[in-house]
């Protein structure tokens, strides 16, 4: 098992597949594992590192709250002791957020950039309605009712029951605690990025489901808006998870996107010291 320390905090990491480097980072209370639809496509062709972000999975749970900024050094921290100088970057929902945070924080660092699902925060944000507020932050419930009163507000009506379980299944086995998942929840809260993220150099692609009720569709056009040359690609009947609700359109455009900016590139694995 890999581990590494920054800020006094071990976060675990892992890698799977060969070639040019790509960074996974995953949302709010889910771990590495929920890559689970699309780790093994990019996997046939990059180098993926993914990691639990501090407060969940097989991470460090330290006290919050915890900041994005914190988030993307952890993220750059995996990316140290995996021995890499350079790479593609993907992140989703809270995750597109540190992914932001670490292309303005480590531009060298970033080759190309995929905001899934996410927002700029701050007041330009395009707001969730407030019942769907009222559960993310288990307002009047346990976590477990939480988690199941959210889902039709993160999968698309038309995603079958059956692929919406295999989800779950794979969450169960690493739910978080509570004092994880506020911790990362009062990260998001006080962040944001819309006075900055004009400052983002790498090529970005903006994906996003056109029903997603926790971060409106709103959000991802506003990023593709305010990033220089940055495309925005909104998939039909598709929520929030949109590589459960439109697993092949979803990993087409990724594999694509990468694969466009990955051309005649070598794995950058540096030699570690």
């Amino acid at each position: 098992m890999a581990l590494v320390e920054n800020q006094g905090t071990k976060i675990y990491w892992d890698e799977q597949g060969q070639g040019a480097p790509v960074l996974l980072i995953m949302g709010l209370g889910y771990t590495s594992a929920m890559w689970h639809r699309t780790r093994p496509v990019l996997a046939q062709h990059f180098r993926t590192i993914a990691f639990d972000n501090r407060g969940v999975g097989l991470s460090d749970v330290p006290p919050g709250p915890y900041s994005i900024a914190t988030m993307a050094a952890d993220a750059a921290a995996v990316l140290d002791a995996a021995g890499v100088a350079r790479v593609h970057v993907i992140g989703v929902s809270m995750g597109g957020m540190i992914a932001q945070e670490f292309a303005l924080q480590y531009p060298a660092k970033t080759r190309s950039l995929i905001l899934g699902c996410t927002s700029p925060g701050g007041p330009s944000a395009v707001r969730a309605e407030s019942n769907v507020i009222d559960i993310l932050v288990a307002r009047g419930m346990t976590l477990e009712q939480a988690r199941e009163a959210i889902l039709p507000y993160i999968y698309d009506a038309a995603t079958p029951r059956e692929k919406i379980d295999e989800d779950t299944s794979v969450r169960q086995r690493w739910l978080p605690s509570l004092e994880g998942y506020m911790a990362q929840l009062l990260a998001i809260m006080a962040w944001e990025s819309s006075s900055r993220i004009a400052q983002i150099t790498a090529p970005t692609l903006v994906i996003h489901g056109k029903s997603d009720a926790l971060v409106p569709p709103g959000n991802g056009e506003l990023i593709a808006a305010r990033i220089p040359g940055a495309k925005l690609v909104l998939l039909e009947h598709a929520s929030h998870l949109f590589t459960t609700d439109r697993t092949e359109e979803a990993n087409q455009e990724i594999l694509e996107f990468f694969l466009s900016h990955a051309d005649g590139e070598p794995d950058l694995k540096a030699a570690r010291s």
